[in-house]
């Protein structure tokens, strides 16, 4: 998605604050560095408790600026004159957001001479918003994407300088598709950075028509239903793999599913939530679901077999 501009910029190295929190922001970071361009500043957000003793843990992208020795900044909000005098003093050509988790003000978005651009992963205007890779697993889409767009002031709504497409596969988990867009994600925002400030790039407008939005994930939505069909909840399964997994109920626990099979013909005649079998395969409406792979609270992930070993769940027995 490219076409080229009438008055190219000289080709040079580029001056670039980095705006990102977690692992997907990461593969960007270093590809920025590894293509020669200087980090002038790293934004993410401050450091959350975690862990057993809940200590200030700081992001991956923090972590892995600081071990470079990249300046880091950590404010909780980008807000406020302060905020936008100490971005505009960087004197930088342009911002990269990446799953940042702070919204940008105006007056952060106009600081660049470039601009700032996003790293984005669908195919927007497909899955604006919080969670594009969960919901399009969700919805059965077979392709995804990654997306370079230029910000403005809208949720993802910016003009989109390149994209690339990717197969979800039938297997295809979010952690999965995660890691292939991140790195898909690096790669394209380099040339797409270095397209612009050369001039044979520019950002073209998204189409009006396809809209959807990526809500955040609610964690309620990890329940698995058994009424559901067989194949909504393998999707949900895969959708919610590795985090924060798909869930059951049984004897009283919850069990996350972290990978299953849709049986085809099985789950004739039997209700939501049976047992139908010693390998753990569960009737559906319609249709039936083997589980692969599970992990009870406080275990570590575990065959299916393995779990039935010491956790028996007999055939007829229905979960909630």
């Amino acid at each position: 998605m490219s076409t080229p501009t009438s008055k190219p910029l000289s080709n040079k190295t580029l001056r670039l604050a980095f705006m990102g929190t977690p692992d997907f922001a990461v593969p960007s970071l270093l590809a920025l560095a590894g293509a020669g361009h200087e980090i002038a500043a790293v934004y993410s957000q401050p450091p959350r408790p975690a862990g057993r003793g809940h200590k200030p843990r700081p992001s991956p992208v923090q972590a892995a600026a600081e071990s470079r020795g990249w300046p880091v900044r950590t404010p909780a909000s980008l807000k406020g004159e302060d905020a936008g005098r100490d971005f505009a003093a960087l004197e930088i050509d342009a911002a990269v957001v990446v799953a940042y988790g702070l919204l940008l003000p105006k007056a952060i978005l106009e600081a660049p001479r470039l601009g700032c651009f996003n790293v984005h992963a669908s195919l927007l205007p497909r899955w604006r918003g919080a969670a594009p890779i969960q919901r399009a697993i969700l919805a059965g889409d077979r392709m995804a994407g990654v997306s370079i767009m230029r910000m403005d002031e809208g949720l993802d709504t910016g003009p989109v300088v390149l994209s690339e497409s990717l197969e979800i596969g039938p297997e295809t988990t979010a952690g999965e598709l995660h890691d292939a867009l991140a790195e898909r994600g690096a790669r394209l925002l380099v040339q797409a950075l270095e397209g612009v400030a050369a001039g044979r790039l520019e950002a073209l407008a998204q189409p009006s028509d396809g809209v959807t939005y990526a809500a955040k994930i609610d964690r309620a939505e990890s329940r698995i239903d058994w009424a559901r069909p067989a194949s909504e909840i393998h999707r949900q399964v895969r959708a919610f793999a590795p985090f924060p997994g798909a869930w059951f109920e049984a004897k009283g626990e919850r069990v996350k599913l972290l990978a299953a099979e849709v049986v085809e013909g099985a789950g004739a005649g039997a209700g939501p939530g049976i047992i139908l079998d010693d390998s753990l395969t569960i009737a559906c409406g319609p249709g039936a679901l083997r589980a692969l792979r599970v992990q009870r609270a406080g275990k570590a992930p575990m065959t299916a077999q393995e779990l039935l070993r010491g956790f028996t769940l007999p055939p007829g027995t229905r979960l909630p």
